[in-house]
C-alpha cells in the first residue's frame, strides 16, 4: 500500500468532514477515542451556556426553565436511536458501574431458582467485579460468578445459569461477540442476558430490541464523546419494565420524586433506575455531542472503521520492521470491534514514545497496544502517520529510553 492509496480513501470518505466538529490539535494523531473520545465544538459552546446563563443568571429555575430535570430521559433517547432500542428503554445516568448493578440485581430476581452469572475471564474488571461484590453480599450460593474463555460460553450455556453477562467487544482484543445468536441460545436455556456496551456503541450498528436482549448498560465518554466521567447508559427491555426491581431506590427514581413521600413508590418506567440527582453539567455536555450523530448513517461509520483497520494492519505487515509486534486482534471484519491490539513485551514503552511523537495509542496490561479507530475524526492520513512513526519507533529502538519505561498512574 502506498501514500497514493491513502490519498484516495480520503477523496471518497463521506465522513471526513465530521473532522471539523471536533477540537483536534493538527499535530496530533488520535487513535484512543476507544477510550477517551475527543471534545465535540458543540459541547464547548454548550457548557459555556449551561455554566454562564442557565446556572449564573436563572439558578434554579433552569430545572424546569432549561429541562433539566428531563436530561436523562431526553440523553437516553438520543443514545436509543444508536443502540437499536425503541422509545422508553433507555435512561442516562450514573456509571456503568452502578448501572452494572442495577441490571444484574434485576436481572437475577427474574430468575431467582438460579444462582450463576456467566462471563467471560476476559471481561473488563468492573463487570467481573460488580458480580464478585453482589456474591459477597447474597452468598455464594445466591450469587456465584462463574467465568469462561469466549470459545466456550455457548456450550456453559445450561439450566444452573441464571444471568449471563457478556461485553459485545472484548477491550484489549477488539474481539467482537455474535449478540444476536448468544443471546437466543441463552433464552433457550432460559438465562437472562446482559450486554456490556461500552466498546461498540458509536462504534457500529446495534440492535437490542431486534435481539431480544433483556438488559444493557454502556457508557458516554468513548464513541459518544460525553467527555471525561460522562454519565452512562442502561437499556431494559420493554417486557421486563413493570416486573423488574432494582435496589437504589433512590428519589429520582421515584414515582413521584418531588412528593417527597417517606415510602418508595416504583414507576413502572425506564424511570424506576434513576438513583439520585443527575449531573448536569456532564449530562448537558453528552446531550449537546450526541447531536452530531444526527446526520450520521451508523453503517457508514462501521464501514470506515473496518477499513481503517485494515489499512493499519497492512501497513504493519509491509514493514518487517514489525515483526516483534503479534497481532491479537483477528483479521476477520464481522468478528471485530472498532480497535486492534498487538502484543509486545514493551508495548508500554512503545506507546509512550508514539505519544511523544504526537500519535496517541494506548497500553493495557499486560502487555497489550491498542490502536482505536473512530470514524468521526480518525482519517487515513492519521494511520498512516500512526505506522509510519511506530515503525521509527519500533527500528530505532527508541521506547528503550528510561522516561518511556516508567509507569504513570493511568497507563
Amino acid at each position: 500500500m502506498k501514500f497514493a492509496d491513502i490519498e484516495a480513501l480520503e477523496k471518497t470518505d463521506p465522513l471526513a468532514a465530521k473532522r471539523n466538529e471536533f477540537e483536534l490539535k493538527e499535530d496530533t494523531v488520535y487513535l484512543d477515542g476507544n477510550s477517551l473520545g475527543a471534545l465535540p465544538k458543540s459541547v464547548k459552546k454548550r457548557l459555556n451556556e449551561v455554566v454562564e446563563l442557565q446556572w449564573g443568571q436563572d439558578l434554579i429555575k433552569s430545572w424546569n426553565q432549561h429541562q433539566w430535570i428531563d436530561l436523562p430521559q431526553t440523553v437516553g433517547e438520543k443514545i436509543a436511536s444508536l443502540i437499536g432500542a425503541k422509545a422508553g428503554q433507555v435512561i442516562s445516568c450514573d456509571s456503568i458501574s452502578v448501572n452494572l448493578f442495577k441490571v444484574l440485581c434485576s436481572a437475577m430476581r427474574l430468575n431467582p431458582n438460579r444462582s450463576v452469572v456467566l462471563s467471560t475471564a476476559d471481561n473488563f474488571p468492573t463487570d467481573l467485579y460488580m458480580v464478585q461484590g453482589l456474591s459477597e453480599l447474597l452468598s455464594s450460593q445466591r450469587c456465584e460468578l462463574k467465568t469462561v474463555p469466549e470459545g466456550d460460553i455457548e456450550c456453559s450455556l445450561d439450566e444452573s445459569v441464571s444471568v449471563l453477562l457478556l461485553t459485545q467487544v472484548n477491550f484489549r482484543t477488539g474481539k467482537l461477540l455474535d449478540m444476536k445468536r448468544l443471546t437466543e441460545l441463552a433464552h433457550k436455556k432460559g438465562i437472562i442476558v446482559i450486554w456490556d456496551l461500552a466498546h461498540s456503541a458509536g462504534a457500529l450498528p446495534i440492535e437490542l430490541d431486534a435481539c431480544q436482549v433483556d438488559f444493557a448498560v454502556g457508557c458516554g465518554y468513548k464513541y459518544l464523546n460525553g467527555g471525561p466521567g460522562s454519565p452512562a447508559f442502561l437499556y431494559v427491555a420493554e417486557r421486563h419494565l413493570k416486573n423488574s426491581k432494582q435496589p437504589l431506590c433512590g428519589w429520582m427514581g421515584h414515582s413521584q420524586p418531588f412528593a417527597f413521600s417517606p415510602h418508595y413508590q416504583t414507576p413502572e418506567n425506564i424511570n424506576h433506575y434513576l438513583t439520585g440527582t443527575p449531573s448536569v453539567l456532564a449530562m448537558s455536555a453528552l446531550d449537546a455531542a450526541l447531536d452530531i450523530w444526527q446526520d450520521v448513517d451508523i453503517h457508514q461509520v462501521r464501514e470506515k472503521s473496518l477499513a481503517l483497520a485494515d489499512v493499519f494492519m497492512t501497513l504493519v505487515e509491509q514493514y518487517p520492521t514489525l515483526n516483534s509486534l503479534t497481532l491479537c486482534s483477528t483479521r476477520e471484519k464481522h468478528e471485530r470491534g472498532s480497535q486492534i491490539a498487538y502484543s509486545h513485551d514493551n508495548a508500554y514503552a512503545i506507546c509512550q514514545a508514539l505519544i511523544d511523537k504526537g500519535v496517541i495509542a494506548d497500553f493495557r496490561a499486560p502487555n497489550i497496544l491498542r490502536f482505536g479507530f473512530t470514524p468521526l475524526y480518525t482519517s487515513y492520513t492519521d494511520v498512516w502517520t500512526a505506522v509510519n512513526h511506530l515503525i521509527a519507533i519500533v527500528e530505532n529502538k527508541t521506547f528503550l529510553a528510561p522516561e518511556y519505561n516508567r509507569r504513570a498512574k493511568v497507563t
